[in-house]
């Protein structure tokens, strides 16, 4: 497997290019949405349809007819339906409850038939033809975009369309993978072991918590999403027509604030990546997040995927990657890998205290250090983390507020 990486950029659009794209994303997710229908079986999984040459030979010349897309894009809007209907029977077939996937956010997939990159814009495939909208690139460079798609030593793989509802701006993702460099790859399998993990953990009480022992509290996001709560329920009492004019536009003011302000956290997360010189930022997967946090409100778990979201394409564009591993009994495990010990006691409410080693710390805090030592671990990365009490918290270099910590040699948080 070779060397990966990914460069997102902005979009400059024109009002004419704005609405081919938004009539194309449109037109795709129809199609992602019509293959999602085909393929799916509400009485069991093995009656899903996943096969995508099946699937497609029997659904392209109805989508082809029923829309302008050109063929590239309708195929793959229908290897994105199939994939995501395989991610689906995966959770079902572990007994968990699922539904159909649906698709509705604003993204297309596009490959090296569908889109042109040119040096300071990109040609893409819409239905209304070809458009070319500029590149929006920071004034410092090398940026992500010249270090890997405009360099010979990496080739172009594919690339995500996506509009950010919030801004009102479309950006690329693009992914490319290097092919001269037989040292890269070795570096590759063997994990980069340079570079330096930041482990996030996300849950009701604390919004965000990193390894480095930041928090990003929920009170002030609780606290508005309550008072939206309120005032939409006494405009809903009055019942009447100026009262559901209100009641509209209170939607639109909230939807606006609960972006802008998880807009606020992503960055400040991948402001702390930078400060701690990481080279990766590693979240739980969200698949289940519903089953793992049943106290969380729809609005915790839309915060969650938001974030996740943002953080995915603001973070490649700082050099930062973003990743995501099992999340199972991080909250119980104690984060100091001399020990390891995991069980349900050692976690009550919002503090952590290990049965075995009789470590204390925040609960959330310690999930932090999990998930980035999940990851870690696997790929022989060190982990950012703030300092930590006791001996042997970690097998791998720590990053820690005054320093770096072996292993060996540990320092106290203040506090403790």
């Amino acid at each position: 497997m070779g060397v990966r990486r990914t460069a997102v950029v902005k979009l400059a659009v024109s009002d004419e290019q704005r609405d081919a794209l938004h009539r194309t994303a449109e037109q795709y997710l129809y199609c992602a949405n019509r293959t999602a229908e085909y393929c799916w079986s509400d009485t069991s999984y093995t009656e899903c349809k996943t096969n995508k040459r099946q699937v497609r030979d029997t659904l392209y010349s109805e989508l082809r007819e029923k829309t302008a897309l050109q063929a590239q894009l309708v195929q793959a809007a229908i290897r994105r339906a199939v994939e995501a209907t395989k991610g689906v029977i995966e959770r079902w077939k572990k007994g968990q409850r699922v539904s159909r996937p649906t698709f509705t956010a604003e993204t297309m997939d596009y490959d090296t038939r569908s889109a042109t990159f040119y040096r300071n814009k990109v040609s893409l495939a819409t239905v209304e033809g070809r458009v070319e909208p500029s590149f929006v690139l920071p004034a410092d460079s090398p940026t992500p975009y010249e270090r890997y798609v405009l360099s010979e030593n990496y080739e172009f793989r594919e690339s995500t369309l996506r509009y950010d509802a919030a801004t009102d701006e479309f950006y690329l993702n693009i992914s490319t993978r290097r092919i001269d460099s037989a040292d890269e790859e070795i570096s590759a399998d063997t994990g980069h072991p340079d570079q330096t993990v930041l482990g996030i953990d996300l849950g009701v009480n604390s919004l965000a918590v990193a390894s480095t022992g930041t928090f990003w509290q929920g009170d002030d996001y609780d606290h508005w999403c309550r008072e939206f709560e309120k005032r939409r329920g006494e405009m809903q009492r009055r019942g009447t027509q100026a009262a559901h004019n209100a009641l509209l536009r209170l939607d639109k003011r909230e939807e606006a604030w609960r972006k802008q302000y998880i807009h606020t956290v992503a960055n400040e997360l991948v402001s702390e990546a930078i400060e701690y010189d990481c080279d990766v930022i590693v979240f739980e997967d969200l698949t289940d997040i519903r089953e793992r946090l049943p106290q969380a409100k729809w609005h915790h778990v839309w915060a969650f995927r938001r974030l996740f979201e943002y953080v995915s394409y603001k973070a490649p564009e700082m050099g930062v990657s973003v990743e995501q591993v099992e999340p199972n009994h991080t909250s119980q495990r104690c984060s100091r890998t001399d020990c390891g010990f995991t069980h349900e006691d050692n976690r009550h409410g919002e503090h952590f205290e290990c049965q075995k080693c009789g470590y204390e710390v925040n609960a959330d805090y310690n999930g932090a250090k999990n998930i980035g030592l999940r990851y870690a671990r696997k790929q022989t990365h060190r982990l950012r983390s703030s300092p930590t009490s006791g001996s042997g918290d970690a097998e791998v270099d720590l990053r820690v507020n005054g320093g770096t910590l072996n292993g060996e040699s540990h320092r106290p948080i203040a506090g403790d």
